[in-house]
């Protein structure tokens, strides 16, 4: 049965296969054929020959319904998980001639969705039909399919005939963002890297005083070494200092450890985290770095994103790590110590990973334990625990 099939496939695309009407008029043909030689009777001969006519153009007319269609694809433009994916292709008729009943079918990658088939009942001289449709990709990726196969029995139905058509389609799905209104995490490294770079500019005398921008009142989560302590006193309220260097110029480096040894679910957990820090990181500095094993360092919307829809846990390290105070994103405790100072973390804790007393092993720092069981979202949005400080 699989050979029956692997040769009917062939056919179907190297020619012309019989469709199920084909396969009857072909044995009523064959016995005709038969049963004329046995008989010598002319009006048999007529018949079987009249037949194998019918099959022969049968068989040479879907052939030619597919020639002279072109097929274009639309542009894909990315999308994060949860969003629909509208994917669409441009078929033009460049014959003097109408063009009907064909199938078109588009193979997506099972990720994205289930192929699917679109029937065109007919396709003027010299015009074009567009077809969209759309689906739900549930993981992230960069996808990429190469070909569109076109298909008809026209006009007798017959025989049918399948052709490909090479259309390159590229579809990114980004890891979801999950929209964040605070990150103490993200803002303590961004006024850590601020205190350190205007102590450099202004030398240690009264740095606390020197460089506050704006006061503004206290919101949960901010750290509490920037109350400015005789506003508050004054508006009987807690006040902290922005400082001016927060507002421009520093970098924040979001590390993603994609070379350790990851359980799945916490991987794709980590993504979406890097995402997520990249996203709200955006909205208060001037500019955001992401680091992963293979990749290096990535700048840029697109090229970041891009980065955090195809990473895999295991890669080969190939990049070299960055000299500055990095958001650690790790499932291995024991690389935290070697963090460059100022360094925070997000620590994903492997269950199977016990030391010898029976306990989990816990990273050293500034950084916050994930539970994969709890919600992400709210995890990212509460305060730093402090084990030790660098």
């Amino acid at each position: 049965m699989y050979l029956i099939h692997k040769l009917a496939s062939w056919l179907e695309t190297h020619w012309a296969v019989p469709a199920y009407a084909g396969w009857v008029i072909l044995g009523l043909t064959t016995f005709f054929l038969l049963a004329a030689a046995n008989t010598l009777a002319g009006w048999l001969y007529v018949l079987g020959g009249l037949g194998l006519g019918l099959l022969l153009v049968s068989a040479v007319l879907p052939i030619k319904s597919l020639q002279g269609i072109q097929v274009e694809r639309l542009p894909l433009l990315p999308i994060s998980v949860g969003e629909s994916l509208n994917l669409g292709l441009k078929l033009s008729n460049s014959t003097k001639m109408a063009k009907s009943l064909l199938q078109v079918h588009d193979h997506p990658p099972k990720n994205l969705g289930v192929a699917t088939a679109h029937s065109i009942d007919e396709i003027p001289a010299q015009a074009t039909h567009t077809w969209t449709y759309t689906l739900q990709p549930q993981q992230r990726g960069v996808y990429r399919w190469q070909n569109v196969q076109l298909r008809s029995a026209a006009p007798l139905g017959l025989f049918w005939c399948r052709r490909s058509r090479p259309v390159k389609a590229k579809a990114i799905v980004y890891p979801q963002i999950l929209p964040l209104q605070q990150c103490p995490l993200l803002d303590h490294s961004g006024h850590e890297q601020d205190r350190q770079r205007q102590a450099q500019q202004i030398g240690p005398q009264n740095n606390n005083e020197g460089v506050t921008r704006s006061v503004r009142p206290y919101r949960w989560g901010d750290p509490l070494r920037l109350v400015h302590w005789r506003t508050s006193a004054r508006h009987n309220e807690l006040r902290i200092r922005e400082l001016e260097m927060f507002a421009g110029g520093q970098t924040l480096v979001i590390a993603l450890d994609s070379s350790g040894d990851w359980q799945p679910d916490q991987f794709e957990q980590a993504v979406i985290a890097a995402a997520s820090l990249y996203a709200y990181g955006q909205k208060h500095q001037d500019q955001v770095e992401l680091w992963t094993a293979q990749m290096g360092l990535q700048t840029g919307r697109q090229a970041i994103l891009e980065t955090l829809a195809q990473v895999q846990a295991g890669e080969v390290t190939v990049a070299p790590f960055p000299q500055q105070s990095v958001i650690w994103l790790t499932s291995d405790p024991s690389g935290i110590s070697t963090l460059p100072r100022g360094s925070c973390w997000l620590f994903w804790p492997n269950p199977n990973a016990v030391n010898h007393h029976g306990e989990t092993h816990q990273p050293q720092g500034q950084g916050v334990v994930i539970d994969s069981d709890q919600p992400l979202q709210s995890q990212l949005q509460t305060s730093m625990t402090v084990a030790q400080r660098y």
